[in-house]
């Protein structure tokens, strides 16, 4: 028996999607959505520097939106993604299985293989390095508690996270992110240690890559947190969820705008925690609570990094406004809208 290809993980809990069936070779194989040539010209408008994407491709709600017609979780992680990456403004997507374990190179070469040569992977790197001690979670099993002696430890980074992603992928390799839950900064041994810390973890890693850092803590958000990045050349992570200060606040806190590349995850509305999002916005099929603040900071950000000629990721949540795939098409729109307003002003007043 053929070995399987790889399939997602839940972004949240890291459990697997729908187990394949033996029946699985009889489904319909998924094929793109029929799109409208408004949308075609939205996504040859949008400038190429931006990369605009999902969390993920798993979702059956999709149907019409990214997908010809519905299909299983199990199906779409398998076959989903060259479907995906036709939609007319998905440029890049979010492959966060590799948060809850590493992958192989050849894992990643095979979604390589899948889109195009202008397509990029947003990539977290294993846990295992930003944890500074394992959660009380029953997943972590006999480790739940304990230091984690892996914390920001360049080799088992290198081995284990660096070399598959740029092995596997390549040029379609994105942002490469260092996400840190929340923890108690003092596990951390203080801000100022984490952020020592942090900066020889960083400099010790592989030149190349883009890596760029999120941290869940507004507490270290400091000004030698940005530094450490810049002295490095790596990225902040706008985080836009709950429990962090407004985009806005982090971007000047972590001089966003100047860094190599714009890094946007976009999550959850201010509101919601994921499983009320999560329980109000299933199936994902529409936009129930439009954010229409966050998509025009986020707007206006892209511009100015586009301005500045450094390339922008940003991948959403279903659960920031209803529909992952469909808040990236407005936001695509808002982008295209106050570029051409730009321009228009820039000619008359000159």
């Amino acid at each position: 028996m053929g070995q399987r290809g790889p399939s997602q993980l839940d972004l949240f809990t890291g459990a697997p999607v729908e187990a394949p069936t033996r029946g699985r070779s009889r489904a319909q194989p998924v094929e793109s959505a029929s799109h409208p040539e408004a949308l075609v010209t939205l996504g040859r408008e949008l400038p190429s520097g931006i990369y605009l994407g999902t969390s993920s491709w798993t979702f059956p709600g999709w149907t019409g939106l990214v997908y010809d017609h519905e299909a299983s979780a199990s199906q779409l992680a398998r076959e989903g993604l060259a479907a995906y990456a036709r939609h007319p403004v998905l440029r890049t997507v979010g492959i966060d299985r590799t948060f809850y374990g590493p992958i192989s190179a050849s894992a990643f070469a095979e979604y390589a293989e899948q889109v195009p040569e202008d397509f990029r992977f947003l990539v977290k790197a294993h846990e295992a390095c930003t944890l500074a001690r394992f959660p009380m979670h029953e997943r972590y099993g006999a480790q739940r508690g304990q230091s984690n002696d892996r914390f920001l430890h360049a080799a088992y980074a290198e081995e284990a996270v660096v070399r598959p992603f740029v092995e596997g992928l390549g040029d379609k390799g994105g942002p490469l992110v260092f996400q840190f839950p929340p923890q108690d900064p003092q596990v951390l041994g203080g801000v100022a240690r984490f952020v020592e810390r942090l900066h020889a973890f960083l400099a010790a890693l592989p030149k190349g890559p883009l890596y760029a850092v999120e941290v869940r803590n507004e507490e270290l958000l400091t000004e030698g947190f940005a530094q450490a990045l810049a002295d490095v050349g790596a990225c902040p992570v706008l985080a836009v969820w709950a429990h962090m200060p407004s985009m806005g606040i982090q971007a000047k806190r972590t001089r966003a705008l100047e860094a190599r590349a714009l890094v946007v995850r976009w999550m959850l509305p201010p509101n919601l925690g994921y499983e009320e999002a999560r329980a109000r916005y299933a199936p994902f099929d529409k936009l129930v609570d439009e954010d229409l603040p966050t998509r025009d900071l986020l707007s206006r950000a892209c511009l100015a990094a586009v301005r500045r000629e450094r390339p922008i990721f940003v991948t959403i949540n279903n659960k920031a406004e209803g529909s992952a795939p469909l808040s990236a098409v407005r936001l695509a729109e808002r982008i295209v809208t106050s570029r051409t307003t730009e321009g228009h002003q820039g000619s008359v007043s000159s």
